[in-house]
């Protein structure tokens, strides 16, 4: 694995303010530069966290001093025992919670300062929010809002241009998962710069293009679970052809349906 690490490239972008993005293997991190030293949102796999130091340190020169997870993924959260070493962990509770029930979890992984619905961080200048909104791509989602940068950080909550994951097993749900992107669209400032969790830098038109596949497909789906049509029989429909570019990440058509159809059908049989 150390060899694969090695391998992938960690490109630094500059989003606004004091904000940058990282892109490497995995859910893309962002970076808070300035006085008060080094804040990272997502840590992604343990075997990157060399060239992420590096990248680190091209940025800025001072100390990392807190990091903040938007779940508890690997690819979110796989540098953790590395940059948790020597920088505060902070999280929503579930993060620390799921973490704790993999056995092979370092201490120094875990958030040591979890939150339920919301929190602030004061750091370089600005107000960072720390948002939970309700179950999404899992149970204890964390969306972080730069404020004074005007730059959001959905983490798996948004895939940019393409079918998101959504993980059912840990508490996520489609129907929740769309509200959530709803309630940061009536919030978003009009010039606001998006990180997603995976996918290129954004900008709201972008989420908006996010809502509109998220909602459609929902109410398709949702549809013909009305008419007691079955997933074949879903899938035999081919219902995205609209969307057929979206398909084309880790999640691909197929999958998106039966996402949305387990997620859906999970709900009407409780």
């Amino acid at each position: 694995m150390a060899s694969l690490g090695q391998e992938v490239p960690i490109q630094i972008q500059h989003v606004a303010g004091s904000i940058h993005m990282l892109e490497g293997r995995g859910g893309n991190i962002a970076v808070s530069v300035g006085k008060d030293g080094l804040l990272i949102v997502d840590t992604q796999f343990a075997e990157l966290a060399p060239q992420i130091e590096q990248a680190l340190d091209s940025l800025d020169k001072g100390s990392l001093q807190y990091v903040l997870n938007t779940h508890w993924h690997g690819d979110h959260t796989g540098g953790n025992a590395h940059f948790g070493a020597k920088a505060t962990v902070i999280a929503h509770e579930k993060v620390r919670q799921r973490l704790s029930e993999k056995s092979n979890t370092p201490d120094k992984a875990l958030p040591v300062i979890t939150f339920r619905e919301s929190s602030s961080l004061f750091f370089n200048g600005e107000e960072i929010r720390m948002l939970h909104l309700g179950p999404g791509h899992t149970d204890g989602d964390a969306i972080i809002w730069f404020t004074q940068s005007n730059v959001i950080h959905m983490g798996d909550q948004f895939f940019n241009g393409r079918f998101p994951y959504i993980d059912l097993a840990s508490g996520g749900q489609a129907e929740g998962y769309l509200k959530n992107v709803q309630t940061v669209l009536n919030h978003l400032p009009e010039e606001a710069k998006i990180i997603p969790g995976h996918g290129k830098l954004a900008t709201r038109s972008d989420l908006e293009s996010f809502e509109t596949m998220m909602r459609e497909s929902l109410n398709t789906v949702r549809q013909s679970i009305s008419l007691n049509k079955s997933l074949d029989q879903i899938k035999a429909s081919k219902p995205m052809e609209d969307y057929k570019a979206w398909g084309t990440g880790f999640i691909n058509t197929s999958r998106w349906l039966e996402i949305l159809y387990n997620s859906l059908t999970s709900i009407t049989h409780r």
